[in-house]
């Protein structure tokens, strides 16, 4: 299962690139906050994800 865990935090960092390029966009608040919230939950549910199965 650490393929899971490999794509939840793959999608949590480009998920993280896309807030930064929001942010330097000067894009909407809360489409900056909704990507911050996405990124951190899968990067979380990855790491710990991996931490379970190993």
């Amino acid at each position: 299962m650490n393929g899971l865990a490999t794509v939840l935090i793959l999608i949590g960092l480009f998920l993280i690139g896309g807030v930064i390029s929001f942010v330097k966009q000067g894009m909407g608040k809360s489409l900056i906050t909704l990507l911050s919230i996405s990124a951190a939950f899968c990067l979380v549910a990855g790491v710990l994800r991996l931490d379970y199965w190993n």
